[in-house]
């Protein structure tokens, strides 16, 4: 699906996929570098963490208002047992750190992690 993510004042649509139910607890866990953008809505405002157990690849996490705007984005390494933004949240956005996912990280100014 198509997704429009909003950052310093410009946006960006991306093609995302978006996890419900059970997966919504997996993630990229298992998955290859190679995989799709992963969407998580949670319909409110919440706080919660993620894991990055099981995923062999860093990926750049983005915390995002109900608004599609970022609030926080980190790159996260594999196998860190809790990752958390400062602020609440209403989606979240796995972005898999691959030459595909480029023009999306200078988007979100992170170009020199690809």
């Amino acid at each position: 699906m198509n997704f429009k993510l909003s950052y310093k004042e410009k946006s960006r649509i991306l093609n995302v996929r978006q996890v419900k139910g059970l997966a919504m607890g997996i993630g990229l866990t298992f998955k290859s570098r190679n995989t799709e953008i992963l969407l998580f809505d949670f319909g409110k405002l919440t706080r919660l963490s993620i894991t990055s157990f099981f995923v062999f690849f860093p990926f750049l996490a983005v915390w995002l208002d109900g608004k599609n705007r970022v609030i926080e984005k980190r790159v996260v390494q594999p196998f860190q047992f809790r990752i958390a933004p400062k602020k609440g949240f209403r989606r979240l956005i796995e972005i898999p750190i691959n030459s595909r996912n480029a023009k999306i990280f200078e988007f979100l100014d992170e170009g020199g992690k690809v």
